[in-house]
C-alpha cells in the first residue's frame, strides 16, 4: 500500500493508557461497514471482546459487495459502485494495512488519472500535477480547458481567499449556514469549470450544490487540494468488492472477534449492568455498544429504542437526513470499449450522468469476465436523482444513462448488452446547509454508548469513508479511555490552512460570510 508522504500530515493523540483492558469487557458494534470494522478492531486490539451485527449478508457497508448471476451460469460480483481510495485516507488506510498484513497482498492498486469532461467534451486532467499546494490547484486551474488564466483573472479574490486558510471546526461556524451554490456565486467561479472542480465533491455526497452545505464543500477543498501534499491521485481495489474485506474478516476472527451477518438489531435497552441487543429473536448483554449503522438504520434503532438516549439526543438523531436517491448501472458489453478509455471519468454537465467507470481495467473479476467474453464491464452513476423513489423517473434515468454513455463513449452504440444489473439506494446522509450544529456526535449523553459512520459529526478534515473509518476508532477511543485502555493515534490532513502567507492574506483581506472584510483576529 502506498505510504503517506506529507510531512505536514497530523497526529492526533489518543488518551495513553493500558495496553489492555482489565477486566475484560464486551461490545456489541452495530454495523458492519467502515465505521463498525474499524471500531472493532481499535477494541479488539485492546482484548475487549467484540460481537459485530450486521443486517446485510456481507461486510463492508455500503463499500461491501455481493455476486449475481450471469446469463451464462456464472457468478461475479456486483456492488454499489466505483470508490476511490485517496492517499490522505489515513486512517481508513491504517483500517486496511491490517488486512493486508493477514492476506500479504496489496488490496489497492493506483489510478493513473481520472480525466473530466463537461458537455463541450473538454477534457481535464490530474496527471502529472505538482502535489504540494497551493501549486497543485493552481496548475490545475490554469491548465484547465474550463477555467484558464483568464477565468482565473475573474474570480472574486476577497470571496476566494478564505478556502486557503479552511479551519477545523471553524470553518463550520463560519459558512455551514451556506449553501455550495451560493459560495460558488460568491467567489464567482466560472460556471463551466465549476461544474468539475467542484459539484463534483457536492455530488460525490449524492448532493445537488443547492442543498449542500458549503462549509463542506470548502472543507472538500481543503481536503483533497490545498491541505493535502498527498497529490490528487487515488487507488482502487483489485479486488471485487464481494472479497474486498475477507482479509479483515480473517484478522478480526484471530482476534476472536464473533461476526453474525444478515440479521439486524431490533432494540437497544439499558439495564443496571450495561445493555441488553436484542437481534434475531435472542437478547445479549454486553458492557457497552457501538452504533455504526447507517442514517436510516440509526434513526429506526433509535426510535425502536424508547428509553436510549434523552429526548433532545433522540431528536437530533431523529432529525439526520438522507440524500436524494442514487443509481449505479452495470452493463456486462459484448465488445471492449476504446483501449484508450480511462478506468474512471468523470462528468459534469451531462446529467443524469455522473461518471463513467470501465471496470475491467482495474478489477480482477471484471478483468477476467471480459478476457473470457472479448467484451468489457462498464458502470455509470447518476448521483441525487430527485423523484428516484419513482418507478417512471428509474426508468427514464437508465434510459438517459444510456444515452450519455453513448455520446462519451461512441463505440459503445454498437455494443450488445449481455447482462445489466442497477442499483437504487438512498441511505447517505445529507450534509445540508445549518445541520452540523444539530448531527450528533461520537459521544453520546448515554454511558457505554458511542455512534460511529460518515454521517456521525467529526471535527476533523475527514470525509467520506474517512470520516466513517475515523469514527469507528474515535468511538473504540472514547470506551477504551472509560476503562483505562490505551487508545489508537489517528491521523489527519493539516486542520488549517498550511500556505502561511495565504493564511495571512486570507485572516487580513477574505470576505466574511457577512460579506466584511475579515479582522486578522477573527478566524473565518
Amino acid at each position: 500500500m502506498n505510504m503517506p508522504r506529507d510531512p505536514r500530515r497530523e497526529t492526533v493523540p489518543a488518551v495513553p493508557g493500558a495496553g489492555q483492558v482489565s477486566p475484560r469487557r464486551h461490545v456489541v458494534v452495530v454495523g458492519g461497514g467502515i465505521a463498525g470494522l474499524a471500531a472493532a478492531t481499535g477494541l479488539a486490539e485492546r482484548g475487549v471482546a467484540v460481537d459485530i451485527v450486521e443486517r446485510r449478508p456481507y461486510l463492508g457497508g455500503r463499500v461491501g459487495g455481493w455476486t449475481v448471476s450471469l446469463p451464462d451460469g456464472s457468478r461475479t460480483g456486483m456492488s454499489r459502485g466505483f470508490h476511490a481510495f485517496f492517499r490522505q485516507y489515513y486512517n481508513l488506510r491504517a483500517l486496511l494495512a491490517r488486512a493486508e498484513q493477514r492476506s500479504g497482498d496489496p488490496l489497492l492498486t493506483p489510478v493513473a488519472d481520472y480525466p473530466l469532461v463537461d458537455a463541450q467534451g473538454r477534457l481535464d486532467s490530474f496527471r502529472g500535477l505538482p502535489r504540494t499546494p497551493p501549486w497543485n490547484a493552481l496548475a490545475f486551474a490554469v491548465r484547465s480547458p474550463t477555467f484558464g488564466v483568464s477565468a482565473l483573472r475573474r474570480v472574486a479574490a476577497r470571496e476566494a481567499l478564505p478556502l486557503t486558510d479552511v479551519r477545523v471546526p471553524e470553518i463550520y461556524s463560519a459558512w455551514d449556514h451556506l449553501d455550495a451554490a451560493t459560495l460558488l456565486d460568491r467567489v464567482r467561479f466560472p460556471e463551466a469549470a465549476r461544474h468539475l472542480a467542484f459539484d463534483v465533491f457536492s455530488r460525490s455526497f449524492f448532493a445537488p450544490p443547492t442543498t449542500f452545505s458549503a462549509a463542506e464543500l470548502a472543507l472538500m477543498f481543503h481536503l483533497y487540494f490545498l491541505g493535502s501534499a498527498e497529490g490528487l491521485v487515488f487507488d482502487v481495489p483489485e479486488r471485487p468488492f464481494h472479497t474486498l474485506w475477507d482479509p479483515l474478516r480473517a484478522y478480526l476472527s484471530g482476534l476472536g472477534v464473533r461476526l453474525r451477518t444478515g440479521v439486524a438489531v431490533e432494540r437497544i435497552d439499558r439495564v443496571s449492568q450495561g445493555f441488553e441487543i436484542h437481534v434475531g429473536g435472542t437478547t445479549v448483554t454486553a458492557d457497552a455498544v457501538v452504533v455504526a449503522a447507517d442514517v436510516p438504520g440509526l434513526r429506526e434503532l433509535v426510535a425502536a429504542s424508547p428509553d436510549l438516549g434523552p429526548e433532545p439526543w433522540r431528536e437530533r438523531v431523529a432529525g439526520l437526513a438522507t440524500a436524494p436517491p442514487f443509481c449505479v448501472l452495470r452493463a456486462w458489453l459484448d465488445r471492449p470499449v476504446d483501449a484508450t478509455r480511462p478506468a474512471f471519468l468523470a462528468t459534469g454537465g451531462r446529467p443524469p450522468l455522473d461518471n463513467v467507470s470501465v471496470l475491467d481495467r482495474y478489477d480482477v473479476d471484471a478483468a477476467a469476465w471480459a478476457r473470457r467474453n472479448a467484451g468489457s464491464v462498464v458502470e455509470l452513476h447518476a448521483y441525487a436523482v430527485l423523484g428516484g423513489n419513482d418507478t417512471g423517473i428509474r426508468r427514464d434515468t437508465e434510459r438517459r444513462l444510456w444515452q450519455r454513455l453513448h455520446e462519451v463513449y461512441p463505440e459503445t452504440r454498437a455494443a450488445r448488452v449481455v447482462a445489466q444489473e442497477s442499483v437504487w439506494r438512498a441511505d447517505c446522509p445529507l450534509f445540508a446547509p445549518g445541520s452540523h450544529a444539530a448531527r450528533p456526535g461520537v459521544v453520546t449523553p448515554v454511558p457505554g454508548l458511542a455512534l460511529a459512520g460518515d454521517g456521525i459529526r467529526v471535527d476533523l478534515p475527514v470525509a467520506l469513508m474517512e470520516r466513517a473509518a475515523t469514527t469507528g476508532w474515535l468511538a473504540a477511543n472514547h470506551l477504551l479511555a472509560g476503562w483505562g485502555a490505551a487508545g489508537h493515534d489517528l491521523v489527519t490532513v493539516p486542520r488549517r490552512g498550511r500556505n502561511r502567507v495565504l493564511r495571512a492574506l486570507a485572516s487580513r483581506y477574505g470576505a466574511r460570510p457577512d460579506g466584511r472584510v475579515s479582522s486578522p483576529h477573527v478566524p473565518v
